[in-house]
């Protein structure tokens, strides 16, 4: 492997996204306070819609407006009330970042689903999701790349003394990609999209960013050497649900970055939130199974949360962050 600068600071942690409640202000302190070296843009799902994944990502396209229907989120016709509202939150949020972070100057990350969790998710204004559409879906992911530049451009001018880092949520990519997405009727399933076109897709929306990417996967499976391949910089995700080793052996060797999903977004049955020993010693084990010398572990891996937090208590989310903060200090002490 050759030697690179990581995004990230030597023993760095983060969130993945999610946090319960609806007050971005008290979020976004938390987040700064848990969370010096890559604070994130907390994301408060609770807030309804326009503040869920698809609802909040689909609110940066550009020139593919979208509008509720059934609960359900759709391509519309013209601009309304439901994509002013996702637009207004975002905005909100954006403003309180400037407000909380207008000196810092490290790095900071923005997360948005990427766009096969948005295909599988949106549905044609016909009916049926993006997903059935290889030409829809091609236009969704170059909108989608088009309002990821300006949204990272949003970030830059807030904080012109920081580094944007970009988070891609595609918690569907397996499915899609094995062809296991349901279709409307739920009697069948779409076709599966081929690798080469979901990794030239996934670079393109990467490239026209125009900052460093990773790609977040909470599911089994995770296809790293695609994501590897398209051009992230890192791979977020759910240390539980690796069951191989050897394809991440290899993705890290490569060069991809390691997000680690250590601590668990639920309490225990116990109710305590785990240590910062236990969420350092659980990143160390993976990591030594994978044969690497411990000196590359604080460089190469951010210590996360196995997922959002959003279903956790205020006090659980807090207790994970702050043990994931000190874990990595742990890691970086090694």
């Amino acid at each position: 492997m050759t030697e690179q600068a990581w995004p990230w600071p030597t023993g760095a942690a983060t969130g993945i996204g999610s946090l319960p409640g609806t007050d971005i202000a008290e979020a976004q302190r938390i987040v700064l306070g848990e969370l010096p070296a890559l604070p994130h843009l907390p994301e408060l799902p609770a807030r309804g819609p326009g503040a869920d994944l698809v609802g909040r990502s689909a609110g940066l396209l550009v020139e593919l407006p979208v509008e509720l229907y059934a609960a359900r989120w759709r391509i519309a016709p013209r601009p309304g009330r439901d994509l002013r509202r996702a637009r207004d939150l975002m905005e909100r949020d954006l403003d309180q970042l400037a407000e909380q972070a207008e000196e810092y100057a490290g790095p900071v990350k923005v997360q948005a689903a990427g766009p096969f969790t948005l295909a599988a998710a949106l549905e044609l204004p016909i009916g049926g999701r993006m997903l059935r559409d290889p030409g829809a879906v091609r236009d969704l992911a170059g909108s989608l790349g088009e309002g990821l530049r300006g949204h990272v451009e949003a970030v830059a001018r807030r904080l012109p003394r920081a580094s944007v880092l970009l988070q891609l949520d595609e918690p569907s990519l397996p499915t899609v990609l094995a062809g296991r997405v349901p279709t409307e009727s739920g009697f069948g399933t779409h076709r599966p999209v081929e690798t080469e076109v979901a990794r030239g897709l996934l670079r393109d929306v990467i490239d026209a960013a125009g900052v460093p990417a990773l790609v977040h996967c909470c599911a089994p499976d995770v296809p790293l050497e695609l994501i590897r391949s398209a051009g992230a910089v890192g791979v977020a995700l759910d240390l539980s649900l690796v069951t191989d080793l050897d394809p991440l052996g290899e993705a890290i060797d490569a060069g991809l970055g390691l997000l680690a999903g250590a601590a668990p977004t639920l309490p225990p049955a116990s109710g305590r939130a785990p240590t910062s020993a236990e969420v350092a010693g659980r990143v160390r084990r993976v990591w030594d199974q994978l044969g690497f010398p411990r000196r590359r572990l604080a460089e190469q891996v951010v210590v996360t949360p196995a997922c959002g937090l959003a279903g956790a208590t205020p006090a659980y989310a807090r207790a994970v962050l702050t043990a994931c903060r000190d874990a990595g200090r742990r890691l970086a002490e090694d």
